[in-house]
C-alpha cells in the first residue's frame, strides 16, 4: 500500500513539474512576444539604442523599388515611419506590404552634417549620388522623405533644407548635425 502510495505521488510530482516547464515556456514566449517594441517607442528611444539588438513590430508601409532592399514600418501615425534595412539578408520579400512585421536587428544611427552634405554635392557634381525615386529627377524615395521630415523634390532643395534644419538645430540644441535612425534586421516574419 505504501509503494503504491508513492508511486502516485511520484506521478502527481511529475505531473506538476511538467506542467510548470510548459509554463514556463508558454510565459517565455509571451515574454519574447511583449518585449517587442512599437514603432513608436523605437523612435523616442532610439537615440539609447544604437547598436543595440531589438525586436520591433509595426505595420509595413512599403518596400524599396530597388529591390525591396529597405522596408518602412508604420508607428501610430505616419510622421513615425522607421526604415528597415534588409543588410546580410539580401532583400524583403515584397509580401510584407501592409502587413504587420515582426522584425530582429540592431539600431544604427545617421548623421547629417556638413561634411555629409558637401560629399552629397561633390557626388552629384561628379554623377555618383545614389539613384532613388522618379527617374525624372525627382530626389529620393517619397516614403524615406516622409520618414525624415523632408519637403524638397530635388537633391539641391534636400540638401539646402538639411543646411536649414541643421542650422536650426544648432541654434536649439548647439548639435551641428542631425540624426536619423534606422534598423538593420538581421530576422523578420510577417505575422499573420
Amino acid at each position: 500500500m505504501k509503494a503504491k502510495w508513492m508511486v502516485a505521488v511520484m506521478m502527481f510530482a511529475a505531473c506538476v513539474l511538467s506542467s510548470c516547464g510548459g509554463g514556463k515556456k508558454q510565459a517565455q514566449n509571451a515574454e519574447e512576444a511583449v518585449s517587442a517594441m512599437s514603432i513608436d517607442d523605437v523612435m523616442a528611444k532610439a537615440a539609447g539604442l544604437v547598436e543595440q539588438e531589438v525586436t520591433i513590430e509595426g505595420v509595413c508601409s512599403h518596400t524599396c523599388s530597388h529591390g525591396a532592399k529597405k522596408m518602412f514600418l508604420v508607428g501610430s501615425d505616419d510622421s513615425k515611419t522607421l526604415r528597415v534595412e534588409a543588410g546580410e539578408l539580401g532583400a524583403f520579400d515584397t509580401k510584407v506590404v501592409n502587413n504587420i512585421v515582426t522584425v530582429k536587428g540592431v539600431i544604427k544611427e545617421e548623421r547629417i552634417d556638413e561634411a555629409y552634405l558637401v560629399d552629397w554635392e561633390n557626388r552629384l557634381k561628379n554623377q555618383t549620388a545614389e539613384k532613388h525615386g522618379n527617374e525624372e529627377g525627382e530626389g529620393g524615395c517619397d516614403t524615406e522623405k516622409n520618414s525624415r521630415g523632408e519637403t524638397a523634390n530635388t537633391e539641391e532643395g534636400r540638401i539646402a533644407d538639411f543646411r536649414t534644419k541643421i542650422a536650426a538645430e544648432k541654434a536649439a540644441t548647439g548639435k551641428e548635425y542631425l540624426s536619423f535612425y534606422h534598423v538593420v534586421a538581421t530576422s523578420y516574419e510577417i505575422n499573420e
